[in-house]
């Protein structure tokens, strides 16, 4: 039996369901990625430095690409031992995770899809990875 997995994943956090057989487990991994930091006092977009100006957009965009890169290592971490995946969720991270598993120098499972979803609770999660892969079985 194939072991069959399907995440939900945003940029807060991921649901992971693996499916096997007629059981199911669900594991839930949260992205610890910065939205908006304020800075206590912050006036300006730029600092002055003697006649240079600094700007710490920069720096932000390169925090939040390691952050948003951590995260989707994490979640690849989880998925190394299944056979089949389907990727789902309403934002673009979906897309970026795909990426990371193409990209990947190791042998991780086959993606089956990519798919646009809303948000949704972690029983309407289950069901939906559940049901497509249901519904791939009853088209062979």
């Amino acid at each position: 039996m194939k072991k069959q997995t399907g995440i939900w994943i945003d940029s807060k956090k991921s649901v992971i369901v693996f499916l096997d057989g007629n059981n199911h487990t669900v594991r839930i991994i949260n992205s610890g990625i910065e939205s908006r930091v304020r800075i206590p006092g912050e006036v300006k977009w730029f600092t002055r430095f003697a006649n240079q100006y600094l700007n710490f957009e920069k720096k932000k965009e390169n925090r939040r690409s390691n952050e948003i890169r951590n995260y989707l290592k994490k979640v690849i971490n989880e998925i190394k031992s299944t056979d089949e995946l389907v990727l789902f969720g309403p934002a673009s991270m979906k897309t970026e995770l795909e990426k990371a598993i193409r990209n990947s120098r190791t042998d991780l499972p086959v993606i089956s899809a990519v798919e646009t979803a809303d948000s949704m609770t972690e029983n309407q999660i289950v069901a939906w990875v559940k049901n497509y892969y249901q519904k791939k079985i009853d088209s062979n």
